[in-house]
């Protein structure tokens, strides 16, 4: 099958819907590359069942460091001899009252959300572009289209990540490269596991799937952008949230 030649880069792949989209990949064929602050138990694994094969591929890097992120671009586009596609995925989520919120952490959730995505990007399509094709998919939120109280500097840079969506497939679509974005709903991860149950009671009940999302519902749709029967689809922000903002 074409997709087991391709290579995609995901960045935050070490846990939370960043494994998930790893390891559902590696499932389905595709060679993986991924980057994190950290190494965890699922790199690990990764490692043991899929580099020997030449098919997965981690380093430890900061992504809201220009010079971290070009740099291992660079190392996969030659250990791959190409990039096919690339999943915008690491990202910080961070919430409080806008008047005292702190400037350092304004900073953080611009750097990693809103530059990392950038230059990561910008890195990836040098090579899209000397191959002709590419898919950029890039995880967004509903937090970026509807308000919520307390997530002003959070869901501004998920927003602008959709603006970067629209305005790069407009740019690129000629040389034949799709971009588009997933904006999920509250899923089951590390960023809602310490939230209190009745505020996550709540959401399920305004949720008219009733439940909270999981890996595998954003998964299926990361596979659809990848795959060929999404050719026609471009510019787009797919929102995945059991219509809680319907």
């Amino acid at each position: 099958m074409e997709r087991l030649s391709e290579v995609i880069i995901v960045s935050g792949g070490s846990r939370g819907l960043g494994a998930a989209i790893v390891q559902d990949l590696l499932q389905g064929g595709y060679r993986v590359a991924t980057f994190s602050r950290s190494r965890t138990p699922f790199i690990d694994e990764c490692f043991d069942k899929y580099s020997e094969k030449d098919l997965f591929y981690w380093e430890k890097r900061d992504g809201s460091e220009v010079k971290d992120i070009r740099a291992f671009v660079e190392t996969v586009g030659k250990k791959f001899n190409g990039i096919d596609g690339l999943i915008n995925n690491a990202g910080l989520h961070a919430e409080g009252i806008f008047t005292v919120f702190p400037d350092r952490e304004v900073d953080r959730l611009i750097d990693l959300n809103i530059k990392g995505a950038f230059y990561l990007t910008q890195a990836c399509l040098k090579y899209m572009l000397l191959k002709g094709s590419g898919k950029v998919i890039t995880i967004s939120s509903i937090i970026g289209i509807r308000g919520f109280k307390g997530l002003a500097v959070y869901g501004a840079t998920k927003a602008a990540l959709d603006g970067f969506t629209r305005a790069l497939a407009r740019e690129f679509g000629s040389y034949n490269i799709r971009v588009n974005a997933i904006a999920p709903g509250y899923l089951k991860t590390d960023m809602t596991k310490n939230m209190p149950q009745e505020q996550l009671n709540q959401i399920i009940r305004r949720t008219p799937l009733k439940r909270l999302g999981v890996g595998e519902d954003i998964t299926g749709i990361v596979r659809f952008l990848l795959s060929p029967e999404a050719k026609f689809l471009t510019g787009q922000t797919i929102v995945v949230d059991g219509g809680l903002t319907c």
